[in-house]
């Protein structure tokens, strides 16, 4: 049962999430004497880079492109940063501004009261209890891949072993030998299927093909 809701007036931003893009815009606004509020659901920062990644994973694109606003990469980082490295670079970003998100608050809806010209953002805590903040502003930094997407494919209410999505992929260890078809060839398909092949799994890649009539 939901708790009865608590409304808070908050003076400045409400920043949903608090990954790099909700870090780095903290520290926009801060760098400019703006105050923000981060409003996380998980109990971290970057949860998607610490509690959704696979082991072998490192940065795509050279870290140069990869920094935040105002602070760079340690010097000796490789070219391509570990997703530990870069989540330590995270974790020292929001150390180095100040930054404290409010961590385990779900947003659950956010609405635009026109009547008063204010965001109407509501959460909910591990305990259900339900908060209502109020601000002028709101900055939604939520990501484009916080949430897997497991499309139905026709058999697999049939199918006898395990179906896993990318985001509780670690490591190919315990496919050792075993026969694993890997759906996909984005960053994760590809490298989830290398992975596999290098712990000597007998690894397959199906990839969906765009015919075009030109």
């Amino acid at each position: 049962m939901t708790k009865l809701a608590s409304c808070l007036w908050v003076t400045c931003p409400i920043i949903i999430g608090a990954g790099p893009s909700g870090l780095a815009t903290a520290a926009c606004l801060k760098k400019k004497d703006i105050p923000s509020l981060i409003l996380e659901r998980a109990d971290c920062i970057a949860s998607l880079w610490k509690l959704k990644t696979y082991d072998r994973l490192h940065l795509h694109l050279p870290k140069q492109f990869c920094e935040l606003p105002f602070m760079s990469f340690p010097a000796n980082f490789p070219t391509y940063p570990t997703k530990n490295q870069f989540f330590d670079y995270l974790e020292s970003y929001k150390n180095h501004f100040g930054l404290e998100p409010v961590f385990n608050k779900t947003v659950v809806s956010a609405e635009f009261d026109h009547r008063y010209g204010v965001w109407r953002v509501v959460t909910l805590g591990p305990e259900q209890e339900q908060i209502e903040y109020v601000s002028q502003w709101l900055v939604v930094a939520t990501g484009e891949n916080a949430d897997e997407v497991m499309p139905f494919i026709e058999g697999m209410c049939d199918f006898g072993g395990p179906i896993l999505h990318s985001s509780f992929y670690r490591n190919g260890r315990s496919y050792q030998g075993k026969d694993v078809l890997v759906v996909g060839c984005g960053n994760s398909g590809m490298e989830v299927a290398l992975d596999l092949a290098n712990f000597n799994a007998r690894t397959s890649l199906v990839v969906r093909v765009e015919i075009s009539d030109n």
